[in-house]
């Protein structure tokens, strides 16, 4: 029985074939990522300065009757804050691409908003595009969001964001809802309380500790359970912290003066 003919140079047809997908393949993927990158490029220079954030954190501050830029944002704040909100601040580019590919394969799917806005994209909303929801938006934040990265240190922007941040109540900026919840400065804050407070600024109104308390509980046991698996806190500091109550809650300031 005669042999099966083998092309010259020894390349079988499936081989062929093959290294045709592939180059196709490579090619497409190539055109894709000129395509983003050029779009990214046109985004980015359409997308106004962030020169003026510190300003505009200010003005918002000066009509909400709070001091800017305020103090240092105490070290208990800002680590809860982070583990609850945005773990990887202080590495990712202003954004956290695999947050983007989850929210954006929820959308694709169905699955809802999976969330996943950073820190600098949550001040790029609170000083530029406040009360404005549209993937055009959503667009222009991410982009605001590289540029504070890059044009602000860590501690800038966390200062900005606890400065016009709403914790409830009518208590803007950190400062003011730790004295109107707790009667005292924020450098003095509790673990529970700390945690408590990080807790509010995803929704203000759903974890408001005075009118739902449960709920606010366990958002708290929430942020506790986030600076453990942030390493801000060991598992029996954890346990230790939620067997404390936060203490005087009430909706004002009581002599503390914020």
């Amino acid at each position: 029985m005669a042999g099966r003919s083998v092309p010259v140079g020894g390349t079988m047809p499936g081989q062929v074939r093959w290294r045709k997908w592939l180059r196709r393949a490579a090619l497409a993927v190539t055109g894709i990522v000129v395509v983003l990158v050029t779009a990214a490029g046109v985004i980015m220079a359409a997308t106004p300065s962030v020169g003026n954030a510190w300003s505009l954190a200010r003005a918002q501050a000066v009509q909400h009757h709070a001091v800017f830029p305020g103090p240092q944002v105490p070290a208990k704040f800002a680590d809860a804050l982070i583990a609850t909100e945005d773990h990887r601040f202080r590495s990712e580019p202003g954004v956290d691409p695999l947050a983007i590919v989850r929210v954006l394969l929820g959308r694709l799917f169905g699955g809802g908003d999976q969330g996943g806005a950073t820190l600098y994209q949550q001040l790029a909303k609170l000083l530029y595009t406040p009360n404005q929801w549209n993937f055009a938006v959503e667009v222009k934040q991410v982009a605001l969001a590289i540029k504070l990265k890059y044009s602000y240190t860590s501690e800038q922007v966390l200062r900005m964001y606890a400065t016009v941040a709403y914790f409830g109540h009518g208590y803007y900026g950190l400062e003011a809802a730790s004295c109107g919840y707790f009667g005292r400065q924020s450098d003095r804050l509790s673990w529970p309380q700390a945690a408590l407070l990080a807790g509010l600024v995803q929704a203000p109104s759903a974890y408001d500790p005075l009118e739902h308390s449960a709920l606010a509980r366990s958002r708290e046991g929430h942020v506790i359970a986030r600076l453990v698996a942030t390493g801000a806190l060991s598992q029996q500091q954890a346990t230790a912290a939620l067997t404390v109550p936060v203490a005087r809650l009430t909706a004002g300031a009581g002599g503390c003066r914020a």
